[in-house]
């Protein structure tokens, strides 16, 4: 069922990947025996020598914070240097591993050289650290967010634990976020236009009919206690006894917390006279099921 895939340590390595990255939007890393043998000082390389990653994953920059960024660099500088890497197709140029808005609004700010930090990063490397600068960015929409975690899990075999401990963000944080991708598109789409919030987004899941409810919420303007609520109520017969028991708030809060540490939905119907009950988790692709059995195979 689940293809091997080859898995680099991420702890350290990671970290190593990071550890020229630090910045007001990026974790502290320690210093290690690996990290500090990566560390390379910093250099001035001409803009001109310089040229964008041709698989850099985030493809549109907005051009009013660009010209903000220019704005700030003419009159501050660059204060966090980018990360290039020797271009591998032309001899004396580099290629941008990381900083690449910081690039282009030094060339609308009109300077000649850049401070920067030579690494030499592998295709895979350069990849992984374009993901990581894209999810650490304050304007992606929680979608995006979602889907660098979801694209370091698939390509890397990173888990949530592991890209949690290495990025400063809590576990719970991580599966909430990537349970959004469980939505249907439309409902997606609201949240990537900013019509929905994440929160509003996550209390959908449990509905029953999550685009009818999705709409109304955009129409209405609902809160997410309201979303909550309507989802709470189950399409049927009137006058039609209920097929099982209401389920108490611990049960409930049992299914939330497993969710948000899964990042899949969880169901709990527990037999109150037999003393057992069932759990049922459902995942949306075999990709989430790996996820999940390295979880439950990995050890401690």
């Amino acid at each position: 069922m689940a293809k091997s895939r080859e898995k680099r340590g991420l702890g350290r390595g990671l970290s190593a990947l990071m550890a020229d990255m630090e910045g007001p939007n990026l974790p502290e890393v320690d210093e290690t025996p690996e990290t500090t043998q990566r560390r390379q000082p910093e250099q001035s390389i001409p803009i001109e020598q310089i040229r964008a990653n041709p698989e850099q994953p985030r493809r549109t920059f907005n051009e009013i914070t660009l010209q903000e960024l220019a704005a700030s660099i003419s009159e501050k500088g660059i204060i966090q240097p980018l990360i290039l890497r020797p271009d591998p197709d032309q001899l004396g140029k580099y290629q941008i591993v990381a900083g690449e808005r910081r690039w282009r609004a030094a060339q609308l700010a009109q300077l000649h050289e850049v401070p920067a930090i030579v690494r030499d990063f592998d295709d895979t490397e350069v990849l992984e650290v374009a993901i990581i600068e894209n999810i650490q960015r304050s304007d992606l929409n929680p979608l995006e967010e979602a889907q660098g975690y979801r694209q370091l899990i698939d390509r890397f075999g990173h888990t949530q634990e592991q890209l949690a401990q290495a990025m400063g963000k809590s576990r719970s944080h991580l599966a909430n976020t990537m349970r959004l991708l469980q939505l249907p598109a439309e409902i997606q789409t609201f949240v990537q236009n900013g019509e929905l919030s994440a929160g509003h987004a996550r209390a959908l899941l449990t509905a029953d009919d999550p685009i009818a409810l999705a709409r109304k919420a955009v129409a209405q303007g609902m809160s997410v206690r309201e979303i909550e609520k309507a989802a709470k109520v189950k399409s049927k017969p009137r006058n039609a006894p209920s097929s099982r028991p209401e389920k108490d708030a611990d049960t409930r809060a049992i299914e939330s917390e497993l969710a948000a540490a899964l990042g899949m939905l969880v169901s709990i119907d527990h037999d109150i006279q037999g003393g057992g009950g069932r759990l049922s988790i459902k995942y949306k692709d075999l990709n989430q099921l790996d996820d999940f059995l390295r979880l439950i195979h990995s050890p401690g």
